[in-house]
């Protein structure tokens, strides 16, 4: 088993990896759903809350996403009144985001979420494994060359 494992992908890190984040993507979403959001929801919400304000194009390079699907994001979050659309003074033609207190509140219903997911992910793990655990996800994502 552990040979056959070895000359395939899953033998590696990247492709286990890669299985479980489409699993949890997947999970996440559906208990997403009571909230009315999509991860790319909270992705949108989490960037704003730690930048303050963009214009949907720099969002979108943030995203990694087409600015029409920032576009609809931020449709669905303003219907919501989870985010405010704020002409820039100096240039009539962008637009900047910002979150708004229900965005805040939204935010923190979707951190209880994945709080409650990593609960269950990790629920088998010693808390020593938790730990090395993150700490290595930290380091991966900082070492990341497509991190925003």
């Amino acid at each position: 088993m552990a040979t056959e494992r070895a000359v395939t992908p899953m033998g590696t890190v990247s492709f286990r990896l890669g299985l479980l984040g489409v699993a949890q993507d997947a999970l996440y979403a559906s208990r997403l759903a009571n909230l009315e959001l999509k991860p790319k929801h909270v992705a949108l919400l989490c960037i704003l809350r730690l930048r303050d304000a963009g214009s949907q194009m720099e969002l979108a390079g943030l995203l990694g996403v087409a600015p029409s699907l920032v576009v609809l994001l931020a449709d669905h979050l303003e219907e919501r009144g989870a985010i405010q659309r704020v002409r820039d003074p100096a240039d009539r033609r962008r637009q900047s985001l910002r979150l708004t207190e229900t965005g805040l509140r939204l935010l923190a219903s979707a951190t209880e979420v994945a709080a409650e997911l990593d609960e269950e992910l990790a629920a088998d793990l010693p808390a020593g494994d938790r730990a090395a655990f993150s700490t290595a996800l930290d380091r991966l994502l900082e070492a990341s060359p497509h991190r925003s």
